[in-house]
């Protein structure tokens, strides 16, 4: 994993060979069969004009969830897009925020430059950040997928989600999804790799080559990115230590975590303070925990403190994207050189979207070092009452729902709902359910 950052530029570098390469093999071999594939599962998609989806209209709580059969179908429009058939998706916390508002004025900026100052222009919006699906179909310029092809990504937060039919995405966002597991365990990993990649890798400085013996700290490790986190990090060899509460203590500690603080129980801080000194704290907390954590890193050493609680989209939000972006900038500049005076690093984590990254995460679920954490699973009609389930917090693993049929495949279930049934029923279903725009 330590070469997440050699594999995207390998892959940005050997692409016009790749491309060379793939047009002859398809030539010799196995032309016909391709396009007759691509041809089938993509004539019906670039035909259609709708979809079925969930949207917002306006920000707010679990009233403004929408489910509509119009919601505009997407289609390849450039030579790099992908074009996916959603089988199963995820929630995160994030969906949860962004339903509200969160980031809204530096998002809709993303999606529409000359939107500034302009408000409402957004709408409809589809939540979702995860995706596992079928390609459906591909840009001219794809050489690393195929019609028919099994993906699975982590979908900017400025693009249409996954909460539909279909989803469209460029070739680098998009990787194939790992042959052990089905959609539905696919669909609980790419949000939360992307983000602790991102934080463990670019902003702590971890890597498969550096990770052996290195001391971690996670807090609130029980919910996506933080049993992710615990699994990504022994597979490198670090020691890892978690805070959580007591009845999530078996799922962490089974996923390897070495030591376990049961944060409901005594002073936390203390406990902590007992133990030797970490290299790297991934706060996944936020609040009052920076206020004693930043003192449980080895000084002088090159430790971090990594949270991913940041004000940053919040200044933004209540600001403006001018002052909000100052005022972060300069938070965050006075933290970090007050913190290295002390001899330690503070750094802000993103989540970040990493098609090549996903590659191999891919590789190391196949090899059984990385297992889907699923709590709960919702079928397509129940997107509502998984939005409840997410905001309700204290979650132990992914809330995943299911919008096509499919093989069950072998991860970690903490509680199941119901089984996924054929898209003519799910549609039904939804029908049923749902209040019709």
């Amino acid at each position: 994993m330590g070469s997440v950052k050699v594999t995207a530029c390998c892959r940005q570098l050997f692409l016009p060979h790749a491309r060379a390469l793939a047009l002859t093999t398809k030539m010799a071999s196995s032309g016909n069969i391709i396009c007759s594939l691509r041809r089938n599962l993509s004539s019906s998609s670039r035909l259609r004009s709708s979809m079925p989806a969930w949207v917002i209209d306006e920000y707010g709580n679990n009233g403004v969830l929408r489910f509509t059969e119009d919601a505009t179908a997407p289609s390849v429009n450039s030579a790099s897009e992908v074009l996916i058939q959603v089988h199963a998706a995820s929630l995160n916390p994030l969906d949860i925020s962004m339903r509200g508002g969160y980031g809204s004025n530096l998002l809709k900026l993303r999606r529409d430059p000359v939107s500034l100052g302009q408000n409402g222009g957004e709408f409809p919006i589809i939540l979702g950040r995860d995706v596992s699906g079928v390609v459906l179909d591909c840009g001219s310029g794809v050489t690393h997928f195929k019609p028919g092809d099994e993906v699975w990504a982590a979908i900017p937060p400025w693009k249409q989600g996954s909460l539909a039919e279909m989803v469209n995405l460029t070739e680098y966002e998009v990787s194939h999804k790992p042959r052990s597991l089905s959609h539905r365990e696919a669909a609980s990993i790419p949000y939360v790799a992307a983000t602790a990649l991102s934080a463990l890798v670019n902003a702590g400085g971890l890597c498969r080559n550096n990770c052996t013996n290195k001391r971690v700290l996670i807090t609130g490790a029980s919910g996506g990115v933080g049993t992710f986190s615990i699994q990504l990090l022994k597979a490198w060899g670090a020691h890892v230590t978690v805070t959580c509460s007591h009845n999530a203590e078996g799922l962490v500690r089974g996923l390897g975590a070495d030591e376990v603080v049961d944060y409901t129980v005594g002073d936390v801080a203390t406990e902590l303070g007992l133990l030797e000194k970490f290299d790297v704290i991934l706060d996944n907390v936020g609040g009052d925990s920076e206020q004693w954590a930043l003192g449980l890193l080895k000084s002088w050493s090159g430790a971090k403190y990594v949270t991913l609680v940041t004000p940053f989209l919040l200044n933004i939000d209540s600001m403006g994207l001018l002052e909000g972006a100052v005022h972060s900038g300069l938070n965050l500049h006075q933290k970090a050189i007050t913190n290295m005076c002390n001899g330690v690093f503070y750094r802000w984590g993103f989540y970040a979207p990493d098609g090549p990254a996903l590659d191999e995460v891919s590789q190391l679920v196949d090899a059984g070092k990385i297992l889907p954490v699923v709590e709960d699973t919702f079928l397509f009609s129940q997107v509502p009452l998984a939005f409840q389930k997410v905001e309700r917090g204290h979650a132990r693993g992914k809330t995943v729902v299911t919008v096509a049929q499919e093989e069950e495949g072998t991860g970690v279930t903490e509680e199941e709902g119901e089984s996924s049934d054929t898209p003519e029923q799910v549609r039904e279903e939804v029908r049923q359910a749902a209040p019709k725009s």
